[in-house]
């Protein structure tokens, strides 16, 4: 499963780790994901999602079937 989040699209980036001497190595930026189940109450049915902390926001300020919707639209998550 790709660290992607089926809410906002957040996923993996590259950026470097800077010693003190100022060596620059390559190093990931994983985003913050946790797998939740949530319940649809307009479908009457559970979903599992692979979600951000901002994503988790994102749910509890509009509603779990108003993001789906939105993340659908985007191409981030589907039905």
């Amino acid at each position: 499963m790709s660290r992607i989040c089926q809410i906002t699209g957040k996923k993996v980036i590259t950026g470097n780790n800077v010693s003190h001497s100022h060596i620059k190595t390559k190093r990931k930026f994983h985003p913050n994901l946790h797998t939740k189940r949530f319940f649809v109450p307009e479908t009457n049915e559970w979903v599992t999602l692979r979600v951000s902390a901002a994503g988790l926001r994102i749910i509890n300020k509009k509603g779990i079937f108003n993001a789906l919707k939105e993340a659908e639209a985007k191409g981030f998550y589907k039905a």
